[in-house]
């Protein structure tokens, strides 16, 4: 509603900004050729396997580092970045991208292999809590929306990557990482502009809406300590099980149902495809019935489709694949804000903490489930993972929160 009188009531009045979709779409975009480079890695394993003779230890270890210099580094920069925000970090952090790409191209042993994964790491570590501030700054109080927005760019990135990998990196070889490398150039003009509007007017919306959070003060410090544990718990679950997923469904497929390397990735490109889906829908229907519902059905949700995964027909292994996609990726969106809600004025380091443990978790369950592949077989993987969704039932204890907008 609009007031047409001055209101005498002492509260302030807050007028959320309209939702600045061009900046959306702009950070979004990047976010796809961002998580494409970065997904190229996974993409060329069985390459990699090939070439450099491999074990699924050491490729779990490959994950591993990539994916915990991420983690580790995020939430620091998100840290910093509410204290000091540095809008040219967005341009900057892609320079780190390219230089692992171009690592990666012309890495013919595994110390090289492990030096371009660290920096693509580093990458990611700057590019995320950055940009998922600027989504928020951007959000214009549909925050779901514009994580959603943000994120999809994300998970279609991620799709595409095995993709190209099937396309050009197979036929090409591994060389050919270097092209895709010049993505990283097309990023850091479109983040220069970004950075730009970060300046001139997202900070001061930032600072708007900080204001008014602190103003709220939703949740008692224990209360929302307890609702961080719980979604990190969940996000624990989604991440490991995505992990054996986006690292190994690849052999999975080839050693079960002795598809070819080109024909299983196409059935990742259809799962990360499903994951970018259920990712669009997450944040907006968390603006609507509330965050915690979607939690908890997209995580608990998967359950059922995953205690089947294991146990499935070629025929069936694609749509169970797709439903656990959809419903799997609902939530990563409604936990990022609803973890920004549980600590207002917070959001790099909430946005580079979560961005930080699912990258880490993913590595370390990448790490792990290589180990138990190689010792028990790649299809025990799937057999243990199909029980991590279970671990959603915490979603019942996350505080309640209401809308603070209309």
């Amino acid at each position: 509603m609009t007031d047409t009188t001055a209101d005498p009531s002492p509260a302030p009045a807050f007028t959320p900004e309209k939702t600045a979709f061009g900046v959306i779409l702009a950070i979004s975009f990047c976010h796809l050729l961002n998580d494409m480079m970065q997904s190229l890695l996974p993409a060329i394993y069985p390459n990699l396997k090939a070439e450099l003779n491999l074990t699924f230890g050491q490729i779990g270890l490959v994950t591993l580092v990539y994916q915990v210099t991420a983690s580790i580094l995020q939430p620091m920069v998100g840290w910093y970045a509410d204290r000091r925000p540095t809008p040219m970090a967005l341009p900057g952090g892609t320079l780190f991208s390219l230089a692992g790409l171009a690592v990666l191209a012309v890495a013919h042993s595994y110390a090289l292999l492990l030096v371009g994964a660290c920096l693509l790491g580093m990458g990611s570590s700057v590019f995320h809590p950055e940009s998922s501030r600027v989504a928020r700054m951007a959000a214009g109080g549909r925050h779901g929306l514009a994580q959603s927005l943000f994120q999809v760019g994300g998970n279609a990135g991620s799709a595409l990557g095995p993709l190209a990998a099937a396309v050009v990196v197979v036929r090409w070889g591994q060389s050919s990482l270097a092209f895709f490398a010049l993505l990283a150039l097309l990023a850091g003009g479109i983040l220069w502009n970004v950075a730009q509007w970060y300046r001139h007017h997202g900070l001061a919306r930032l600072k708007a809406a900080a204001a008014r959070g602190v103003a709220e003060a939703p949740l008692p410090r224990g209360a929302a300590g307890r609702g961080i544990a719980i979604l990190l718990a969940l996000i624990f679950s989604k991440y490991v099980y995505l992990a054996s997923l986006t690292s190994y469904f690849t052999f999975y497929l080839i050693q079960r149902f002795q598809l070819s390397v080109e024909h299983a990735q196409m059935y990742l490109f259809v799962f990360l495809g499903a994951v970018a889906v259920g990712t669009i829908a997450g944040g907006p229907l968390g603006d609507r019935f509330g965050r915690k519902p979607v939690i908890w059905l997209s995580i608990l949700g998967v359950l059922p489709f995953s205690l089947l995964l294991p146990h499935a027909s070629l025929f069936w292994t694609g749509p169970l694949c797709v439903i656990i996609g959809l419903l799997l990726a609902s939530a990563f969106p409604a936990i990022v804000v609803f973890a920004q809600e549980l600590t207002p004025g917070r959001v790099g380091m909430i946005s580079g903490l979560f961005f930080g443990f699912s990258f880490g978790m993913g590595g370390l369950g990448a790490a792990a489930l290589g180990y138990v592949a190689d010792a028990a077989g790649i299809e025990t993987v799937y057999r243990i993972c199909a029980f991590l969704p279970a671990i959603g039932l915490l979603a019942a204890f996350l505080p309640n929160l209401r809308k603070a907008t209309a």
